[in-house]
Order: structure tokens, then C-alpha cells, then sequence
């Protein structure tokens, strides 16, 4: 008489078919986590309140992602919004998405704590690269659809980079201190440059 053999469950559920308790941990971990930063900051949010939200012991938000930065890198969907080039003259793309990167610094503090803390943690780093080249990159090849794209789009992305480390993140005083236009003025044809200029 031959032994029936179950189906194997399906991936992310146990023998029951049921979500494995670690899954919905970690749900209920990065969703409290993505509302507390969002809510209060980076510096703000504790991993004791994310915990508590989460209605676990904070242990085991340490258990499942090591530390703070550790969370927040794993917590971190963030949408550019970045604007379809298709209908902008050629000569204004990059005003244009220098513009809109103002906008996105300024108007959430999510990435700007994502900046900082790439800085020194690797796992913040390695989402901000997984945002920028999944997001950046299409725009770019609207912009320009040759082959060096993708070294267009890490240009772009040193000078959007660069000028939000030193303004938000460094605060260096006389970057601080210069107006929306101003920055729009000297970053615009330097960006405009890296997406349309001939190839050197």
C-alpha cells in the first residue's frame, strides 16, 4: 500500500499552508517601521515604539535586521516620482529634473534620512543605488538613448547627490544658504550636460 505524499506548501507558508509566523513578523516589523519614519524621521523613531506598534518584543526587530540603519534600509520603498521627459524640450531636462529633485529633498524627510544614513551603513546605501538605478536610469534613456545611459544616470546622480549631501545632510553653510534659483542655475547646465552632451 503506497504512502500518500502531500503537496509541498507553497513558498513563504508552512506545512499548514499558513503565512510562516517569521513572514508576518517581518510584515508587521517594516510596516510599523515605514509609518514611524515617515511620521517622525530617522532620528525620531525608536526601535521601542516601532516595536510596540508592531506588538512584538523590540529583540526581535534586532533579531530579524540587526539595528536601526538595518530596518530602515529594509524599510525604505520610496518612489522618485520622477517626471516623464517625452513632452519636455530637449534643451530644459535637466532644469527640469533638478527642479523636481528640489522638490523631493525638501518635501520629504524620508530621503534625506536615507542619504544620511547611506552614508555610513551599507544596507542604506544598496537601497538608495536600488532607487536611483531603478528609477533614474528610464528617465535618463528618455533623455538620451545611446548606449552610455547608465554612466549618464551615475553622473546625474553624483550631482543631485552631492548638492543634497552638503545642503541637508552636511548643511554646509554657504550651500545652505543658497536660494532654489541659485542652485537651479549653476546644477541645471552642468546635469543638462551629462544627459544630452556628445560622449567624450
Amino acid at each position: 500500500m503506497s504512502e500518500s505524499v502531500s503537496p509541498p506548501a507553497p513558498a513563504g507558508t508552512g506545512p499548514s499552508g499558513r503565512p510562516r509566523r517569521s513572514d508576518a513578523t517581518r510584515t508587521a516589523i517594516l510596516t510599523a517601521a515605514r509609518e514611524r519614519f515617515a511620521a517622525e524621521g530617522y532620528e525620531r523613531a525608536t526601535i521601542r515604539a516601532i516595536a510596540k506598534d508592531a506588538r512584538i518584543d523590540p529583540s526581535m526587530v534586532m533579531r530579524y535586521y540587526g539595528s536601526k540603519e538595518g530596518l530602515f534600509a529594509a524599510a525604505c520603498v520610496f518612489d522618485l516620482r520622477l517626471p516623464n521627459l517625452d513632452g519636455t524640450p530637449s534643451q530644459d531636462v535637466g532644469r527640469t529634473l533638478v527642479n523636481h529633485f528640489l522638490d523631493m529633498w525638501e518635501e520629504n524627510e524620508v530621503l534625506t534620512a536615507l542619504l544620511r544614513v547611506g552614508v555610513t551603513n551599507t544596507a542604506a546605501a544598496e537601497r538608495m543605488q536600488e532607487i536611483f538605478k531603478e528609477q533614474l536610469l528610464p528617465v535618463v534613456r528618455q533623455a538620451s538613448p545611446d548606449a552610455g545611459a547608465p554612466a549618464r544616470a551615475a553622473l546625474v546622480a553624483s550631482q543631485i547627490l552631492g548638492m543634497a549631501l552638503t545642503r541637508y545632510v552636511l548643511r554646509f553653510p554657504v550651500t545652505v544658504a543658497l536660494s532654489r534659483e541659485e542652485i537651479v542655475d549653476w546644477l541645471a547646465p552642468t546635469v543638462q550636460r551629462y544627459l544630452t552632451a556628445d560622449k567624450p
